[in-house]
């Protein structure tokens, strides 16, 4: 079989633990032979991902906190001391409080607003500009997106409009970064069992409801996610930019 990104050096931030869908990506690009570089939060962090590293060809595990600027120069340089181009970058990273995913939209604070818009939103832009120099053969940044950005989704509140926002964000890029080669998209996944996704309240019955009521009628698996992020980040998906891709077992085409 080839292998789809085969000499490519591809960046994932937002791996969390196995179950997350940051590790699925990096499970297909390593699959496929990119050579990773991994991003952890803060030293509690730096163990777990290191030991998740062990399972790719690894060429450097980096700090970064999107939410301070420091930590995104210090990626830049840390990039181009590697030597070589970037050719895809995978955004997954996303937090609201959990408060304002368990109490009515209503009563979202504005700090907490700002602190999902932040690290949901701003991050792509933040990840964009301090990656972008260092894709000088072009290449592709995805973000992970949800059916929430653009419908209410019970609970999901002050996410929702977060998503909305990277959604937004993401076309903006995608106009300005196509003249350099570099395509931007987001890939809208389905509910998936992950570490934040628990943090929704009554989340099992949403895993539930699109069991019994999507086309497929079943939930969305990791790797599923993983293959569309890989399709867009190879030169397969060379011609695609700018959109939201479901994969979401087709929950989005139904009106209820």
């Amino acid at each position: 079989m080839s292998k789809l990104m085969e000499g490519k050096l591809a960046l994932v931030l937002g791996i969390a633990n196995r179950w997350s869908l940051a590790y699925a990506i990096a499970q297909a690009f390593s699959k496929h032979g990119a050579t990773l570089v991994l991003t952890y939060l803060g030293e509690r962090q730096k163990g777990a991902i290191e030991e998740l590293a062990r399972d790719f060809e690894t060429a450097a595990i980096l700090p970064c906190d999107v939410t301070h600027d420091d930590d995104l120069n210090a990626l830049t340089e840390s990039l181009r001391a590697l030597n070589r181009p970037l050719h895809a970058v995978v955004h997954s990273l996303a937090f609201a409080n959990k408060e304002d995913l368990t109490r009515p939209f209503l009563e979202t604070s504005r700090s907490g607003f700002l602190l999902a818009q932040d690290v949901s939103a701003y991050s792509l832009v933040a990840v964009a500009r301090a990656t972008a120099p260092l894709m000088t053969e072009g290449g592709s940044l995805s973000t992970l997106t949800y059916l929430g950005a653009t419908r209410v989704v019970t609970n999901y509140n002050v996410m929702g409009v977060a998503k909305a926002s990277l959604e937004s964000a993401m076309r903006y890029l995608a106009s300005e970064m196509g003249p350099r080669g570099i395509r931007v998209n987001a890939i809208s996944a389905g509910p998936v069992k992950t570490a934040s996704a628990r943090a929704i309240k009554d989340f099992s019955s949403i895993l539930e409801t699109i069991a019994e009521r999507a086309p497929l009628r079943r939930n969305t698996e990791p790797s599923e996610v993983a293959d569309t992020a890989l399709f867009l980040a190879s030169d397969l998906g060379r011609g695609v930019t700018g959109n939201v891709l479901f994969v979401d077992a087709g929950m989005q085409t139904m009106a209820f």
